[in-house]
């Protein structure tokens, strides 16, 4: 018999970098085992598109799983503070943004590590972005490699590679997106074939889940879309 395609953990947000990375994993022959976080963000709209992101992908599992982070508050994205809007390039490249969660990239990629050492799986797939991003510290390179460097710590996976254990793979965390701008991220997923009239990226939708077109990931994946030559699936309010 043939052997089984290895399993990977993938973080899925249901947002347009996360459905670009499910693609890649399957692309790269993966099985793939989509994870997303419910962590207490003021919306769930992300979750609703990460499920029919996952279906479309043809995903082995996906589950959602819970954990409040929004108890601690500090960002746009969990408590009552306004989202930031009509930024411009410069504001949103200087500092750190209120609509980073503290912690929120650690915790996620902890409890896919858990997951993946359940699966017997020893690669993480995160769609986190060092290009077009809104100054959040946890997504960049250094924390990416960092974060694999516990995981081998952490493990008994990891553990068990450092010995020398027959048949035993160090632990990967994958960041294909870490270098690319938004409109390489949207030309790979268009090559891929990802549907992105399924994902949500928006930080401050309507009630009825529709984007502002006006905070930083609304801003950030327009100018993708545009400067891929491309129009974005996705309907804006404003």
């Amino acid at each position: 018999m043939p052997d089984s395609p290895p399993k990977a953990v993938v973080l899925l947000s249901g947002g347009l970098d996360s459905a670009t990375v499910a693609a890649i994993a399957k692309a790269a022959g993966f099985d793939v085992y989509a994870l997303s976080i419910d962590y207490g963000q003021r919306h769930r709209f992300e979750l609703q598109s990460a499920a029919r992101v996952a279906a479309a992908v043809g995903v082995a599992e996906h589950r959602t799983v819970g954990i409040d982070l929004g108890s601690f508050g500090g960002s746009a994205l969990t408590a009552d503070i306004d989202v930031p809007q009509d930024r411009s390039d410069e504001e949103m490249a200087g500092g750190v943004p209120i609509t980073y969660v503290p912690a929120r990239n650690t915790v996620m990629l902890s409890l896919a590590l858990g997951w993946a050492e359940v699966l017997g799986a020893v690669d993480l797939f995160v769609g986190v972005n060092a290009v077009d991003y809104s100054g959040y510290p946890d997504c960049r390179p250094e924390f990416v490699e960092a974060f694999e460097r516990l995981a081998n710590l952490a493990t008994k996976a990891g553990v068990d590679a450092a010995a020398g254990v027959t048949g035993a793979r160090p632990l990967r965390v994958h960041a294909p997106l870490i270098k690319l701008t938004k409109a390489e991220i949207v030309r790979r997923g268009v090559e891929l074939g990802v549907d992105y009239s399924l994902t949500h990226t928006c930080y401050s939708p309507n009630e009825n889940g529709v984007p502002c077109g006006r905070c930083d990931a609304c801003q950030l994946r327009l100018k993708g879309f545009a400067d891929a030559g491309l129009t974005d699936p996705v309907a804006y309010s404003d």
